[in-house]
């Protein structure tokens, strides 16, 4: 087994070798351009470690970590168009660097290329990688119509809203997970054991961006604080704040997540004191840790090594406790 830094910096490496420079520029460079924006590389990492912790070579597994990773710059390339987001890891997006022809172009092609990348592969391996792909990709479109469809609905649910961070952000994390697990060759149990594993903790990485989002600290969190408050966005904390609040505070509340003040610092912190007195901020906590704990539930039922679990945990729980 590696350290986290080592597999990203094998990752890396092959990224780098991967994004060459072909014709015609006008596809290809806004593809090497996203790709090297850099990023947190969690979803390739995950798919190199899992291969790992179940005895398979992780180099073996570089391709299907590149697929992901390919695939999920497509997904955020298309995102930004949707969202018209200016930024992206604090560059321009692609739309704004190129234009929107050339992202949507550019994004069509990633996800071609992510899909080729499984060609690397044996036959048998190909299939359950291009199986799990499918079914993915599929559900991460869904989870992002599920979000557009939240932006003009004011009777969202928290079941509803955990539905649709499941498959926008969590469905990718235990694919990344999987994919290392069939790269390996483990039992078919072992295989949907760390998709559960990696699907919960990837409930708990979004719930802790929410989180984050709110109350973290601008220094080390890489994006503005309170972004979501300001878009008027309907997260788990705005959602519970909602159900624990009385009549006039909900009032109060969805006219505040309605309007689009001058003053948004004022409006970030009025939020956030109704976050904090009605306990929706420390339900969030709760939740978090609550989708962590599933997530370690079912490392018990894997067929890998005390050692192995514990290295699992202590990756799960530094996820739980980062600041960025």
């Amino acid at each position: 087994m590696l350290s986290i830094e080592k597999y990203q910096e094998e990752f890396i490496t092959y990224l780098e070798a991967y994004a060459t420079f072909k014709e015609p520029k006008g596809l290809y460079e806004p593809i090497d351009y996203i790709l090297g924006l850099g990023g947190k590389r969690l979803r390739p990492v995950l798919t190199l470690m899992t291969s790992d912790i179940f005895n398979g070579d992780y180099k073996k597994a570089l391709n299907a970590a590149l697929s992901i990773e390919v695939f999920h710059n497509f997904s955020l390339v298309h995102d930004d168009i949707m969202d018209d987001a200016p930024l992206r890891r604090g560059e321009k997006t692609v739309h704004e660097k190129w234009d929107i022809n050339t992202g949507i172009l550019s994004g069509d092609a990633m996800l071609i290329m992510a899909y080729q990348l499984f060609e690397n592969y044996e036959a048998e391996t190909f299939q359950s990688l291009a199986k799990l792909f499918s079914k993915t990709a599929l559900e991460v479109c869904e989870g992002q119509q599920y979000d557009v469809d939240f932006e003009t609905r004011s009777d969202v649910t928290i079941p509803e809203y955990l539905k649709m961070i499941e498959y926008k952000t969590a469905v990718l994390v235990g694919a990344a997970m999987k994919m290392g697990a069939i790269v390996a060759h483990a039992l078919e149990d072992d295989q949907n054991n760390i998709y559960e594993f990696g699907r919960n903790l990837g409930i708990a990485f979004q719930l802790q961006d929410d989180y984050l989002d709110a109350f973290g600290d601008p220094k080390t969190f890489g994006k503005q604080v309170g972004g979501d408050i300001i878009e008027n966005k309907k997260t788990y904390l705005y959602l519970k704040a909602l159900e624990f609040s009385n009549e006039a505070d909900k009032v109060e509340l969805s006219q505040l997540f309605a309007s689009d003040p001058e003053d948004v610092n004022t409006k970030i912190e009025i939020a956030k004191q109704f976050f904090m007195s009605s306990g929706s901020a420390e339900a969030t906590k709760e939740a978090i840790e609550d989708y962590t704990l599933k997530a370690f539930t079912v490392l018990q039922a894997l067929n890998i090594s005390a050692d192995k679990k514990q290295l699992l945990k202590t990756f799960g729980n530094n996820l739980m406790n980062r600041t960025v």
